[in-house]
Parts: C-alpha cells; sequence; structure tokens
C-alpha cells in the first residue's frame, strides 16, 4: 500500500446514520476510522428529516408489552414484495432477514454505547398494517431530543434540524390541532413554551428528531476517537483486482489517497439534487421540491457503476407531498400535504376534479401514484379541496387561515377560495360539474361511513395523527359541505431518492457480472432499498441505512 497517503482499517464515504453506527462498530473492536464528508456540516439529509427508524421487535416496544416478533416483521416484509409484484433487485429473503435480525441488535448496541433512544410513540402504524405481520401500533424508534451543547465544539458541524426545540415528533404533531378547536393541543403547547423558556434560563439548547439522532451519533463517534472531516469529497474508489483497496480525496488541491485496510463504506446519500439524473430516472419530478441536502447529487452511484456495480430501484423516492405556497422555496424544510389531504373535511383531485387515490397511507405510495396519474391525465399538480370546517380546525401550508389569509397566498395564485364548489372549480379551470360530482359523491362516502372507491380510512395508520385525526369524532371522514371553499396545489416532492446500487445481506456490493467486491461496502439511499418497491412504515430508509452500517462494519471486523 505504498502508493497510499494515508491508512485507515475503515474509510466510510458521507455521514449518514449508517456512516456513525459502523464507526462505533469499528473503534469498539479497536479499528481506525476515518469519516469523509464532502459538505460543510455532518449529518446528511438524515439530520434536517424525521429521524425515525423502522426496528421489529425492538427493546422500547417490548417493554411496553407490545407483541413483535422476527417472524412477523418477516412475514410482513415479504407480503409486501407480494403486494407489489415488481422485480426489486435491491432485496431478498435474505436480505430481508438479515436486516429484522439485526435491526433490535443494532438498537441494543448503540444504547450500550450511550446513544439515548427511545419508542417514536406508540400509535404509529405501519402502512399496510392489514397485511399479515403488519404492526398496528409502533415499530418506531427515535432518538430522545437532544442538547446540542453537550458537542461543544463539534456544535457548529452539525446540520441544524427543522425543529430546533425541546419536543418530541409526537408531541410536534398533537401540537397541530387550532388551540381554539382542539384544547388538548393548547394546553401542549403551554407545556412545551414553558419547558422552552426554562431550557433557556439552564443555557440548554435543544434539538430533536434527526438533528437530535446524528447529533448523539456524532457526539459518540467522536468520543470513541473516530476521524472525522468535512470538505472532504471522495472522487474515485482503487480498486486492485477486484478487491477496493482504498479512496482517492483531494487535500490542499491535489489528489489524496486514503487506504482500507478492512473496507470502503459508502454511505454518501442519492441523487435528490441532481436533475439530469431525476430526469432519466424519475421523470415528472424536480429538484426544487426535494428537501434532501444538498451533497444528495449522485456522484457516488456514478463511481459505484464505473467499478462494475448495478443500479436498481431507481424510479423510487421517499415521497413528500408538499404544496408550493408563496416563499415556501426560501424554507428550511418546505409545507407537507399529506396531514393536510388526509385530515378530515379534505381530499385530492386532479386536473379535471376527478379523485384518484387514498389520501392517507404510505407517503411514498401518494406521490408514486401522483406521477403514475400524471401519465394518464393531468395530475402534477393536483389539488387539495377543502372548506370551512376544516380551517378551524387545521393547518394549511404550516398556517391556520380561518381569520387571516397570508399576504400574496390569493394574489399569486396559490390559495383559491370560493362560496360554492362549482365557483371554485371554475377558479381551478376544471369543470365545475366534474368537481361538484366529486365533492357529492365523498360526502355521500362520510354520511355512510366508508370510502367505498378507495378506503380511506379504513387502515391505522390513516387515522393516526400524522395522517387523520384521531382526536375527532371522524377521524379521517369528514364532509365537504360548509362555505367558503379552498383549494391550494401538491406536487409529488420528497425526501430523497430510493433507489441505488445493489448490496447483498453484509451490505457488500454487489458486481454487475456476479459476486461481489471485496472491501467495498454500501448502505442508506446510496443503495437500492431492502425494502424493494414498497415503503413499510416511518423509518424505512433510515432503518436501513444505520443497521446495514452496523452489519457491514461487523462483517469487516471478522465479528460474525
Amino acid at each position: 500500500m505504498s502508493q497510499f497517503d494515508e491508512h485507515f482499517d475503515w474509510v466510510v464515504v458521507g455521514s449518514g446514520a449508517g456512516a456513525f453506527s459502523s464507526a462505533l462498530v469499528m473503534r469498539d473492536s479497536g479499528k481506525s476510522v476515518v469519516i469523509l464528508e464532502k459538505t460543510d456540516v455532518f449529518g446528511g439529509t438524515t439530520a434536517k428529516s424525521g429521524g425515525v427508524m423502522w426496528i421489529p421487535a425492538n427493546r422500547f416496544m417490548l417493554a411496553d408489552g407490545d407483541e413483535d416478533s422476527i417472524e412477523a416483521a418477516t412475514t410482513y416484509l415479504d407480503a409486501l414484495q407480494e403486494l407489489d409484484g415488481n422485480p426489486a433487485p435491491g432485496t431478498s429473503p435474505a436480505k430481508r432477514l438479515a436486516y429484522v435480525t439485526q435491526a433490535p441488535r443494532a438498537i441494543d448496541f448503540l444504547v450500550g454505547q450511550g446513544i439515548e433512544l427511545q419508542r417514536g410513540g406508540s400509535a404509529w402504524p405501519d402502512y399496510y398494517d392489514e397485511l399479515p405481520g403488519g404492526c398496528k401500533n409502533s415499530r418506531t424508534v427515535v432518538a430522545k431530543p437532544f442538547d446540542l451543547k453537550e458537542l461543544g465544539s463539534l456544535r457548529r458541524l452539525l446540520r441544524r434540524g427543522f425543529a430546533e426545540y425541546h419536543v418530541t415528533l409526537v408531541e410536534g404533531m398533537e401540537t397541530k390541532g387550532h388551540p381554539r378547536t382542539n384544547k388538548a393541543a393548547g394546553r401542549l403547547m403551554r407545556r412545551i413554551i414553558v419547558r422552552t423558556a426554562r431550557d433557556m434560563l439552564l443555557g440548554r439548547k435543544y434539538t430533536t428528531a434527526g438533528a437530535a439522532l446524528q447529533g448523539r451519533l456524532l457526539k459518540e463517534t467522536a468520543k470513541a476517537g473516530a476521524d472525522l472531516r468535512l470538505k472532504t469529497p471522495v472522487n474515485e474508489l482503487i480498486v486492485d483486482e477486484g478487491t477496493v483497496t482504498g479512496i482517492v480525496t483531494v487535500r490542499d488541491g491535489k489528489p489524496w489517497r486514503i487506504a482500507a485496510r478492512l473496507g470502503v463504506l459508502v454511505n454518501a446519500g442519492g441523487f435528490a439534487c441532481n436533475q439530469e439524473m431525476r430526469d432519466k430516472f424519475i421523470p415528472g419530478t424536480r429538484t426544487v421540491w426535494s428537501q434532501a441536502c444538498e451533497g444528495d447529487t449522485g456522484d457516488m452511484h456514478s463511481e459505484l457503476v464505473r467499478i462494475g456495480g448495478t443500479l436498481a430501484q431507481m424510479d423510487q423516492m421517499v415521497g413528500y407531498q408538499m404544496t408550493p405556497a408563496p416563499g415556501s422555496e426560501k424554507a428550511y424544510v418546505m409545507p407537507g400535504a399529506q396531514a393536510m389531504t388526509g385530515k378530515p373535511h379534505a381530499i385530492l383531485v386532479d386536473g379535471t376534479g376527478v379523485r384518484y387515490m387514498n389520501e392517507g397511507g404510505s407517503y411514498e405510495l401518494y406521490c408514486e401514484t401522483m406521477l403514475k396519474r400524471s401519465r394518464v391525465t393531468p395530475a402534477v399538480p393536483s389539488w387539495a379541496i377543502f372548506d370551512r370546517q376544516y380551517v378551524e380546525r387545521y393547518k394549511v401550508a404550516d398556517n391556520f387561515i380561518d381569520r387571516t389569509i397570508p399576504k400574496g397566498w390569493i394574489e399569486a395564485g396559490y390559495l383559491h377560495r370560493a362560496n360554492t364548489i362549482e365557483e371554485l372549480g371554475r377558479r381551478l379551470d376544471i369543470n365545475p360539474a366534474t368537481l361538484a360530482a366529486t365533492v357529492a359523491r365523498w360526502n355521500a362516502f362520510v354520511e355512510r361511513g366508508v370510502d367505498e372507491d378507495f378506503q380511506r380510512g379504513e387502515r391505522a395508520y390513516d387515522n393516526c395523527g400524522f395522517v387523520g385525526d384521531p382526536y375527532s369524532d371522524a377521524s379521517s371522514l369528514g364532509t365537504i359541505d360548509r362555505g367558503p371553499f379552498y383549494a391550494v396545489p401538491v406536487v409529488p416532492g420528497d425526501v430523497g431518492t430510493f433507489g441505488g446500487i445493489v448490496t447483498d445481506e453484509m451490505g457488500r456490493v454487489i458486481k454487475a457480472n456476479g459476486g461481489t467486491f471485496a472491501g467495498l461496502y454500501a448502505t442508506g439511499v446510496t443503495t437500492a432499498s431492502v425494502m424493494g418497491n414498497v415503503y413499510p412504515g416511518a423509518g424505512a430508509s433510515i432503518g436501513p441505512s444505520l443497521v446495514f452500517g452496523f452489519i457491514a462494519a461487523k462483517h469487516a471486523a471478522g465479528l460474525d
């Protein structure tokens, strides 16, 4: 290895959750580690996400007395493959079994390393809970809110989160209701305000969700002695007779070669910020609708293909249907729309005024359905349709508009308002009779308590607080019959792409001509998902990233 400038046992490209979990495994076994992040902060898109991990049979749900098992989770993931029916080279029975078996062990390991985790609430069901093995309570794990001051000088090196408060995701969901119509939401908000004031007096600075997870992982990884480097893009993987022996980066404007004695792990994100790749693999989507961080450009996808890897499931993305309110392009996280159209008194229609999906359920399926619909009829944007009952209870693009409509919303053509559904249709250039018939059909379903077209409300997830309204008798169904009536556009955004290089059950990169590369592993959305083409539940992206980082490091270090 004399041609190298530096030598480490484990070289990690990117700084997602899998990067840190793998580094902790390696440092725990006495191996040297370097993490190379090309942007100027650590944490990737995970840091600005919800930070949820889908972990079957985890210690927290079992401690709560909820039943789960490896067998149930395996049955569920297998059923999802049958439900989809399309080829998904990124998954296999062996890989799915490796995930569900090792996921709870990875969580146990991290807790033992000092990472403070907890259950992501007890009412966060799987997205297809009606399938065999589906979970109607919650398989989710999240980090506890994190005081950023624990990072010391590293604090400025962590990508900021979307909620820099001492609050959990579940609490955030519970505060979404209008304080005038949801007294519990008002009381919780007051408690959070008091908590925040106390933290300020005590000099604490909390963050939550993905930033809390990545902050905790960053803290312990640094404490364990890993070498952490920013602004260090990897330009090349070095391959010697089928073995990846290191990488090439840049130092002081010159190539810098780093050897990897045990292996290289690529956890470098997807291609959400690369419009050329989006046009090729996910046509009809736009980088400006993505919540992914700026480093998500697909460069390691291209490098992995160059050396002989295979891409798969490249048409998949972690959907985040969003509503482009004026000024939202400047927002750190743009306003979402699923919790809007999934609430009572709201539906989604295409450009012809026809409803075409269950507005609850998986956000991945929601956006995928929108894109498929757009191939046969105008559906991007689609339109959220709601009435006075809705605006008196819930937010629109993060604002209550029952009394005051934000400046410019109507003038910019974002928010449409009318006294009748027919008039609303004319404002949207939709046939008034078609839209009126759609709303009348919906209202009839609500009166009967059954969505006969798309079964909204029949899954547990449709009715949970992240989509529906469990505090309302309506839950997810509610009439649209009290004017004025409103409409806002909805587009198929995302929090990242979900296709990439094909790996095996150990996280090893599979060669296009068969076999695996020695010394090369990948995880996260750099890879084709172990979940296949279906998103099973909250955390089905970050969970596998963290777990396959754990699996890969153990394999490379010879710990299994």
